[in-house]
């Protein structure tokens, strides 16, 4: 065996370790570390789905599959996910079980630390890939992994965490800047790139979600051509500008409808629908199920019935 793959090796079974005194069941734990989870999951269970931000994820133990920008990802363990941009992703856990669960460690990306970081770099952008998607799938180096347990084990000097953490998150950013991740990164955080008008395309979505939305507007706002944003919109994220607008919608509600016990008509008519009756057609076709009957269900598996 390798050094350096006898180092992964101790890496991941260190990772493992201290992440299992947080992890004694299945859940997802948000650590006093801010935006950095850890997750523990027995069951594979029917595909997840949420509307996440950037992100960077490693998989300590098991097997991952999800749909993100249109297109299907498997990662295992000792590699590392980003997802560079907010999008829906659903996704699934192959065959985990009680002794053998799937471990998972994530971090919300600070975007404005990687425009930081992109710009004081000195090495010249990488050549931009008209097809680039907003995700990408690496084997985790050992500089990244060490990163990882670094926070994990700073979970246990919380009075540590306020001055060191943020400290780390920085560097881990970097690596991430100079990684394989590096490329898909920069374009989408560096000022000037059309990834980046993109991604100012993205941000007004997310802010606006509940006003229409016309395409040509926004692409004057970002200073592109309306096709030329629509194509490159569906590349990073999998879906249209008026496509993304709806999903966001329907998750928003969905929150709303679980979280704070809103009836579907009034959450259809905070997230923008005039018609509660296009809402559930639209739900159910996002979701595979009418709100109600969603709700219930998801209630009844959360224990918050």
């Amino acid at each position: 065996m390798s050094e350096q793959l006898q180092r992964i090796r101790q890496l991941q079974e260190s990772l493992k370790e201290n992440m299992l005194r947080y992890l004694e069941s299945p859940q997802n734990f948000a650590t006093a570390v801010e935006g950095f989870h850890l997750v523990r999951r027995e069951d594979g269970g029917a595909p997840e789905q949420c509307f996440e931000k950037p992100l960077v994820g490693l998989v300590v133990q098991g097997t991952k599959h999800s749909i993100m920008a249109g297109q299907e990802y498997v990662y295992t363990e000792n590699q590392t996910v980003v997802a560079g941009v907010d999008m829906p992703i659903a996704s699934y856990v192959v065959n985990p079980t009680h002794d053998h669960p799937f471990l998972f460690a994530y971090l919300y990306l600070n975007k404005k630390m990687l425009s930081s970081l992109a710009l004081e770099m000195k090495d010249a952008l990488p050549e931009s890939d008209e097809e680039s998607v907003g995700v990408s799938v690496a084997d985790a180096d050992l500089d990244i992994m060490e990163m990882f347990l670094r926070i994990i084990e700073l979970l246990e000097k919380p009075e540590q965490i306020p001055v060191r953490a943020p400290m780390m998150l920085r560097e881990l950013h970097y690596l991430l800047l100079i990684s394989p991740h590096g490329p898909l990164l920069r374009r989408l955080n560096t000022p000037g790139t059309q990834n980046h008008q993109v991604m100012q395309a993205i941000s007004w979505i997310r802010e606006n979600y509940k006003n229409p939305l016309k395409v040509e507007s926004l692409a004057r706002q970002v200073n592109m051509s309306a096709s030329n944003l629509h194509r490159h919109f569906k590349l990073l994220t999998g879906l249209s500008p008026l496509q993304y607008q709806k999903q966001l919608r329907l998750y928003e509600a969905q929150r709303l409808m679980l979280m704070e016990h809103e009836r579907a008509s009034s959450a259809a008519l905070s997230v923008g629908y005039e018609s509660v009756t296009q809402f559930n057609r639209e739900y159910k076709r996002v979701f595979g199920e009418p709100p109600l009957r969603d709700m219930n269900r998801r209630r009844t598996m959360s224990g918050l019935s």
